[in-house]
């Protein structure tokens, strides 16, 4: 008796066969921004303006074109396409509150990143104004460099003249 083989990977449970679907590959950057511009467009004036027009020649067509009422008076359908609607917009609209709410924890994540880097700036330029009070608190002013090279001058006025000194002069610090 001779037993057909049969591949060994189509038996084996531990490996997944292999698939030739088509499988339809979604941008989910793309996919968010569209779903965020049609729920955008739910919420503008121009969207109401327009479903209601599109109701009021509905109801009108219904009630007045007795050859064309596919929908009498309960509105029925009119309901129906209005839940229809409303069951696709209520998702919608949460995905693009989700994605701005993403984005919103991005931002406030850089706003922190930023006012720490900037008080940090702050602290070292605070740190450095100080430093530089320090140091100019050390340094010699313009006054009190006259005033030691007028004495110097006098000195020397007074080591090349050995007379009494000028009367204009004033007194020196050190005397």
């Amino acid at each position: 008796m001779a037993e057909k083989k049969v591949s060994t990977t189509s038996q084996r449970l531990d490996t997944p066969r292999d698939r030739h679907r088509l499988q339809l590959h979604l941008d989910p950057e793309a996919a968010g921004r569209t779903i965020e511009g049609v729920a955008r467009f739910f919420g503008t004036v121009r969207y109401l303006a327009i479903q209601t027009v599109i109701v009021i020649v509905w109801i009108l067509l219904n009630v007045f074109a007795v050859t064309l009422r596919w929908d009498p008076y309960p509105f029925i359908l009119l309901n129906l396409a209005f839940s229809t609607q409303a069951a696709y917009a209520a998702p919608l609209i949460l995905l693009a509150q989700n994605r701005q709410e993403n984005r919103d924890k991005v931002s406030l994540k850089e706003d922190r990143t930023r006012a720490a880097q900037t008080k940090a700036d702050t602290e070292f330029l605070a740190r450095e104004l100080a430093a530089l009070r320090l140091a100019v608190g050390e340094v010699a002013t313009r006054d009190y460099l006259r005033r030691e090279l007028d004495e110097i001058r006098e000195l020397l006025v007074a080591q090349n003249n050995p007379g009494p000194p000028p009367a204009s002069a004033p007194p020196s610090a050190h005397e």
